[in-house]
């Protein structure tokens, strides 16, 4: 007998319905992100690859730090790479899934390794907010900003050439790729009015 069944939206962990992010989404801000390396563990969630999740973020210099940073040949921009247990919960925060959905997801795949999987996975939640790359929402996630992978958000500058580490930045889920093709579509169409 399993200890350990899959979870579907319909089953919770203890404690994941009174805790303070019970019936929110967690959903990603707009950042670039990106899958690297071999898949590892995962759950077979939609948009979920085992890959693990590389975040680009431009610097922002003062004056008199970018005249530093250009003497000193400082990078432009800050990699985050993300272990395997973030990545997928990176992958998992689309803002589709309830909070106790993706704890669910979590202690799935990481059993004894993420316990208690409500707990951490909250942590991890606070952690991403606490550096703006996420949020969580009262209702599923809308569609009102970018929260696909190799999308550059509007208030950054990211180089966009040659790579040394090749990113994976196809979209997995209809989240994503609904996202993406809206931001593609409303760039065109301020292309046209320019």
């Amino acid at each position: 007998m399993d200890i350990y069944p899959i979870l579907g939206d319909d089953m919770d962990l203890a404690d994941s319905g009174s805790h303070q992010f019970a019936d929110y989404y967690p959903c990603r801000l707009p950042v670039w992100w990106a899958r690297v390396g071999e898949v590892g563990p995962h759950c077979s969630a939609e948009g979920v690859s085992g890959m693990n999740i590389v975040l680009r973020i431009e610097k922002r210099f003062t004056r008199f730090e970018r005249i530093l940073a250009k003497v000193l040949r400082a990078p432009r921009e800050v990699r985050r790479p993300l272990d395997g247990m973030n990545s997928m919960l990176w992958e998992l925060c689309d803002g589709s899934r309830s909070f106790q959905t993706i704890c669910g997801h979590m202690d799935e795949v990481f059993k004894e390794n993420i316990a208690p999987a409500v707990d951490r996975t909250a942590s991890g939640i606070e952690s991403l907010k606490s550096r703006n790359l996420m949020t969580v929402l009262q209702e599923p996630f809308a569609g009102k900003w970018n929260i696909g992978p190799g999308q550059t958000p509007q208030n950054q500058t990211l180089n966009t050439g040659e790579q040394a580490i090749k990113f994976d930045v196809e979209p997995r889920s209809e989240a994503e790729r609904n996202v993406i093709q809206v931001s593609q579509e409303d760039l065109q169409l301020g292309d046209q009015y320019e």
